[in-house]
């Protein structure tokens, strides 16, 4: 087995490994081309997130200075926004639902290195996926950490760092991030699209 093959079945790898260097070098490539796109080169933009991702769904935008490691570990669906400085590391799968937004400087990692020293420095990694669900919101400079779900239509607060699973329909925040409350009809503001 493959040290690629070891990561999609969620199994220790050397994160060292040849092929998986050359395969963070051609996303490296397809985002860095990405990040030197204008707004109006839509179909280019498109074009190379159909390259870069697993999945990419319909109206997705998102802005430059995005980063992957691979890229092939990551679907998105469909109306998504992902803002500014975006750094995926996707050696486990990163799922994002629809409608969702992804504030500024949102980091994801869903893969850990080995906590023994021996085993680190030899290139031990662990992947776990990370789920992003439907209709969430996460705030700016957040980090979410791998095995993390958080469920439709949450809010987790801007700088918070998500170390475990966060239910459907809260507001979270905090490091470690933490549910705040439930999301009710008393947050609505009466905003309605004319």
């Amino acid at each position: 087995m493959t040290e690629w093959e070891k990561m999609q079945n969620y199994q220790i790898y050397d994160d060292f490994d040849a092929d998986l260097f050359n395969r963070r070098v051609e996303a490296k490539k397809l985002f860095k081309e990405f990040n030197r796109t204008e707004d109006d080169e839509i179909e280019r933009r498109q074009e190379i997130m159909r390259k870069l991702f697993k999945k990419v769904g319909e109206r997705v935008w998102m802005e430059p200075n995005f980063m992957c490691e691979f890229g092939k570990n990551i679907s998105i669906g469909d109306d998504v926004y992902i803002n500014f400085g975006c750094t995926l590391l996707d050696c486990g799968q990163i799922t994002i639902g629809n409608n969702t937004l992804l504030g500024p400087n949102v980091s994801a990692y869903s893969g850990n290195h080995s906590l023994d020293a021996d085993e680190r420095i030899a290139g031990a990694l662990i992947p776990k996926p990370i789920t992003i669900g439907n209709r969430v919101w996460i705030g700016g400079g957040s980090t979410i950490l791998s095995g993390v779900t958080i469920g439709d239509d949450s809010v987790i607060g801007a700088g918070s760092v998500v170390t475990r699973d966060i239910p459907s329909g809260v507001v979270a925040a905090g490091n470690p991030c933490r549910v705040l409350r439930p999301i009710t009809d008393k947050d609505k503001v009466g905003f309605k699209k004319v």
